[in-house]
């Protein structure tokens, strides 16, 4: 009985049943999830064509066999034994002419599909301009064109950015004008030479910090312009990261984003980062997104709103998370679940200081990065963290105007969205921000980079937690060390008296941890079992600090 009701409760998948969708993008993120999600929820769907070229030897037919094979799809798989035939390629580019569609996929694509996702883009962030243009602008300008022959047409979703407009402090879900017509930038780029549009993109981005950003708000503004009456609407994600609960929690698989920060922060590789401490990450995941795509695809569908309605798929206005949240959650959660073969214990930091952010870059990821590789080439190895932390540099510069600033992000449209759905749909397409416990979140996503990206054996995590152990103790003891010697040359040697001082120092924490512990241990013995535990808990802790004394005094001597 609760499933009849169930049932009647959940329209979106109702509207799906015996539609025909077409996917650019699906072997991407964001694509994968958008797919996994509608074969799943919306099983009655007829079928799904995606658009895809070879690429690395692998032909279109692979790469969807790849992507349909991987983990993402184990429960799909389980429930729908005839997955392989409900998925078809279309062969094609998005940087060809025409999308590079033959004539004969393209009469059955238009003839077929009902709902149109594109999600295609190239997310490099300082991609050339001219390529960035083809993919982004001229890609949509293609894709409106293919679809304005689809006579059977119900709503064309296109993924942009929430970052689209950052040149603005509040971003509506509006389409703002662009300070240049598309057409123009279009036209400029097919005739320009490569060094010259090289030289004037950065005047040509003006506010905006790279191209990825400014061709997004330029394609938003084509779509509008070029689709007339189409039943069009855009979905507009924040910083999109790994999957909060479908179909696996912390599901990722690429180093985009802030999966790149937490995989650098997890191996030890990044410990300080220019960024706002108390600003907010407007992190998105990818599920949620995906369930806002699919429901918004409905919702353009069945109710035909007169404008072309923009989402804005937020989180920082509604559930908010700051970075320092993700800095101290993430170093949590790496010391208690630690990556295997880690460079340094991981301790990230974020700040608006960018002296004390470059100091601590020098001296505590390049230096090291030259001691390592130092010591690789000692050992006959070929050296790699100086190369490493060149390409970390690079990828963290990208992502600073981000961390570094904040936005205000209006939701109107997705909390009407939101209220136009019935119970059922809002549970199985649960797009809701609130619903985001962003510590569980955090500890799902550290996880899922380790299992997911680096490609690390849960069953290997006792073994990975004893050498960052083994790891903190030496940091410690060199913290020690060079604390000893910085002390000893600056100010021991020079002034007379804190050489008194440093032996009374020595002393004293003799004393208090040697012989007074020896006292308490004497005294609590006859206390059964406790006395017993407490001794041997002492006589572990009085042979470490002994060992201290020792190596302390023996610096003290030699210098």
């Amino acid at each position: 009985m609760s499933e009849k009701i169930e049932a009647q409760e959940t329209c979106i998948p109702a509207f799906y049943k015996g539609k025909t969708i077409f996917i650019t993008g699906v072997t991407g993120f964001m694509g994968k999830v958008l797919l996994e999600k509608l074969l799943r929820s919306c099983p009655d769907i007829k079928h799904c064509y995606a658009l895809v070229r070879s690429k690395k030897g692998q032909s279109p037919e692979e790469r969807i066999q790849s992507v349909l094979n991987s983990k993402l799809f184990d429960k799909v798989r389980g429930e729908m034994p005839d997955l392989h035939t409900k998925v078809s390629p279309i062969i094609g580019d998005m940087l060809e002419k025409g999308l590079g569609i033959s004539e004969e996929d393209e009469k059955k694509l238009t003839a077929e599909t009902d709902i149109v996702f594109h999600s295609a883009a190239t997310v490099k962030f300082d991609e050339e301009l001219k390529l960035s243009v083809q993919m982004n602008v001229i890609g949509v300008r293609m894709i409106i064109q293919l679809a304005r022959k689809m006579p059977n047409l119900e709503a064309l979703i296109h993924v942009s950015t929430a970052y689209a407009n950052c040149n603005k402090n509040q971003v509506a879900e509006k389409v703002y004008d662009p300070p240049l017509h598309p057409n123009k930038l279009i036209d400029a780029v097919e005739w320009m030479d490569p060094e010259a549009i090289k030289a004037l993109t950065s005047k040509l981005i003006g506010d905006r910090p790279n191209t990825y950003t400014y061709t997004k708000a330029m394609a938003e503004y084509l779509l509008v312009e070029e689709s007339g009456d189409m039943p069009v609407a855009i979905v507009r994600p924040s910083i999109v990261g790994a999957s909060w609960e479908e179909p696996l929690p912390g599901w990722v698989d690429n180093l985009n984003g802030p999966t790149g920060l937490l995989a650098a922060i997890g191996k030890g590789l990044l410990m300080v980062m220019h960024g706002n401490y108390y600003g907010t990450a407007d992190v998105i995941p990818v599920d949620i997104a995906a369930n806002a795509m699919i429901s918004v695809a409905w919702h353009t569908a069945s109710e035909r709103p007169e404008q072309k309605l923009v989402y804005n798929c937020t989180t920082g206005q509604i559930n908010r998370c700051t970075w320092g949240m993700i800095e101290r959650m993430s170093c949590e959660n790496f010391l208690k679940n630690p990556c295997h073969k880690v460079a340094r214990v991981p301790n990230p930091r974020f700040t608006l200081n960018t002296f004390w952010r470059d100091t601590k870059w020098f001296f505590e990821q390049l230096v090291p990065a030259y001691f390592f590789d130092f010591f690789l080439r000692i050992v006959g190895k070929k050296p790699m963290f100086v190369r490493i932390q060149d390409r970390l540099s690079k990828a963290v510069s990208t992502m600073e105007f981000f961390t570094a600033n904040e936005w205000q992000f209006h939701n109107d449209n997705l909390f009407m969205l939101l209220n136009r759905m019935s119970e059922g749909d809002k549970r199985m397409f649960c797009f809701d921000p609130r619903s985001i416990d962003w510590k569980q979140y955090m500890s799902n996503y550290c996880m899922g980079v380790k299992m997911y990206v680096l490609k690390e054996e849960v069953e290997d995590l006792p073994r990975a937690q004893k050498a960052l152990l083994r790891l903190q103790r030496i940091q410690y003891l060199l913290k020690i060390l060079v604390g000893v010697l910085v002390w000893r040359l600056l100010l021991v040697k020079r002034i007379p008296v804190f050489h008194s001082l440093w032996n009374l120092l020595l002393g004293w924490v003799q004393f208090l941890f040697i012989k007074v512990p020896r006292l308490a241990s004497g005294l609590s013995y006859n206390l059964n079992c406790v006395g017993r535990d407490l001794k041997q808990q002492t006589n572990k802790q009085k042979q470490s600090v002994i060992f201290l004394i020792y190596i302390c005094k023996g610096i003290t001597t030699w210098l």
